[in-house]
């Protein structure tokens, strides 16, 4: 379960920034998570609940905001939007290689006290 390796490394980064801010308390820690980043968010959210005991973030929450798959059609010229890697523009039927969203993983915001 490589989510909680990544939920790790995302709540050291939280505990750092809330620490730098002087928090006493971090509530709520969101991170955008993109459809094709091979994360499980149910999995990242019991890695969360487990790895926050005991500190700052304990009871807090965790907030993942999904971020959907977009491609981009050259003869179309415009994006569009795909659940996977093997994707055809809705419009023209032309398959894209080219991803522009949908592998984030990133820490985006924090509420603290």
């Amino acid at each position: 379960m490589h989510e909680l390796s990544i939920m790790e490394g995302a709540l050291a980064m939280a505990l750092e920034q809330a620490q730098q801010a002087g928090a006493s308390r971090l509530h709520v820690i969101r991170l955008r998570i993109g459809a094709l980043s091979g994360v499980v968010p149910e999995a990242l959210q019991f890695a969360f609940e487990a790895l926050s005991s005991g500190t700052i973030a304990e009871g807090g929450q965790l907030a993942i905001e999904p971020v959907p798959a977009r491609f981009w059609c050259e003869p179309c010229r415009r994006e569009f939007q795909a659940d996977d890697l093997l994707s055809a523009c809705p419009d023209c039927g032309t398959p894209s290689r080219d991803l522009r969203a949908g592998r984030e993983l990133e820490l985006a915001s924090l509420e603290i006290e």
